[in-house]
């Protein structure tokens, strides 16, 4: 990613903002501002920017999977919602594909538990102060990526108008899944939809959720490490076999973990009896 300095003049300070060129539908900002911001706006989302240690401010502007591909303005503003600093972004199509997922019809019906969604909601919007992440995130497991971020959905044939919030990775059952940054547990739960599901808090912004487990190795309130294991790989929820469904969250919004980590596409499985080619 190419990266550019703005430079801009206001009546009591100057000072600079680094911005990208462009970036890809379902990808993630990171806004470096001048000590007075302390919040960005693009569009209809204004984010909190946190103070950083060299005396500038710092945030994560996601940019949703169906946002309008286009130019948009990044505004910083004060305390008193006064602007600080602007640039322009572009916003390029990522080309998300489509993808038929086959499944039991009584998993299709699956309904979520009572307060499901709400209590997932709860999680992805809350924003603590506390940063406990740094990059390179960690994989939660090491096998290949059998679905992309951002495919637009389809169950059984049947367009569900929803696209993939995160990664599905194969992985075997009992498989230990890592933290892909420190942070608090928020969410430790066992739910329909999701299944066993434990939630991250990595701070300023930034959450993971692990789908689908067959058991825990967390509680909620635990303060995790990067890499320790906080469950096991399993089928629970709308699952038709054992893998892990991971999102990365940014500010409440699902964003695409392959701007964080790299994971490689599982290869095609050969059809059954047909031999490799020479």
């Amino acid at each position: 990613m190419r990266w550019i300095l703005t430079l801009f003049v206001c009546a009591s300070y100057a000072q600079t903002l680094e911005l990208p060129r462009s970036v890809s539908q379902g990808g993630t900002l990171q806004i470096h501002g001048p000590a007075p911001a302390v919040t960005a706006r693009m569009g209809e989302r204004t984010i909190r920017l946190f103070p950083q240690p060299d005396g500038g401010s710092f945030g994560l502007m996601p940019i949703a999977a169906l946002e309008k591909p286009g130019d948009y303005t990044v505004e910083l503003l004060d305390k008193a919602g006064a602007s600080v600093a602007s640039a322009l972004v572009r916003v390029v199509d990522a080309h998300f594909p489509r993808q038929n997922v086959v499944i039991a019809e009584n998993l299709a019906e699956l309904k979520p538990s009572p307060g499901e969604s709400e209590q997932a909601a709860a999680f992805r919007n809350a924003v603590s102060d506390l940063r406990y992440w740094s990059e390179p995130l960690a994989l939660p497991v090491s096998g290949c990526m059998t679905s992309l971020y951002g495919v637009q959905r389809y169950l059984n044939g049947k367009p569900t108008g929803d696209f993939h919030g995160g990664l599905d990775q194969r992985s075997p059952a009992g498989t230990p899944i890592h933290a892909v940054e420190g942070g608090v547990v928020k969410i430790v739960r066992e739910w329909n939809l999701h299944g066993n599901t434990v939630g991250i808090d990595h701070g300023q912004g930034l959450e993971s959720m692990y789908l689908h487990m067959s058991k825990f190795a967390v509680a909620e309130g635990a303060i995790v490490r990067k890499g320790e294991v906080i469950g096991y790989v399993g089928t629970t929820g709308r699952s038709t076999a054992p893998h892990l469904h991971w999102t990365l969250y940014v500010n409440s919004v699902p964003v695409n973990p392959l701007d964080w980590v790299h994971v490689a596409p599982c290869a095609p499985r050969k059809p059954p009896g047909k031999k490799a080619a020479h």
